[in-house]
């Protein structure tokens, strides 16, 4: 059983990771972060990988997007995928569904771990990989929709077990 986490970076996907690396500790099962970077400067732009005018460097965005990976999960196995653009009619997103999906199904994924914002909604951004890849029904999927923030126990209200009152 392998967990599978694309990731991009970003603080949901920094969560989605965090989770997975928790999950993988319990269950004692692999985890997999999958970075995909397609041949297109403007998506990584995007991303936050690049800032506008900077070189587009591949090999420098996988090594900056593995550090961060490897402070969430040191234990996990990072792997980087490139995706061309060569295909008119798919987008940079597209070829990024597909790779994660296909890497998915290679390393026998038993769930994949989302940081998306819009996995599962009815109407999901074009540039969103989360809706595309929650629905594959090869693995189940683990959907993290926000980065998380500190709770304050104010804001909690929970059992009083030490009165047995509800």
């Amino acid at each position: 059983m392998t967990l599978l986490v694309p990731f991009d970076g970003s603080d949901l996907a920094t969560k989605a990771l965090d989770k997975a690396s928790t999950f993988g500790d319990l269950l004692d099962q692999d985890v997999v972060v999958l970075t995909v970077i397609p041949d297109d400067g403007e998506y990584a732009v995007n991303r936050g990988w690049i800032t506008e005018g900077e070189p587009f460097d591949p090999d420098e965005i996988a090594a900056g997007i593995q550090t961060r990976a490897a402070e969430v999960a040191p234990e996990a196995t990072f792997r980087v995928e490139r995706v061309s653009s060569d295909e008119p009619t798919a987008t940079a997103t597209t070829n990024v569904v597909r790779e994660i999906r296909r890497i998915a199904a290679e390393i026998e994924a038993s769930v994949v771990f989302i940081g998306s914002e819009n996995a599962g909604s009815v109407i999901a951004p074009q540039s969103s990989v989360g809706s595309p890849v929650a629905s594959d029904h090869r693995y189940d999927v683990y959907v993290v929709r926000q980065p998380g923030t500190d709770i304050d126990p104010e804001d909690v209200s929970d059992i009083d077990s030490t009165t047995g009152q509800y």
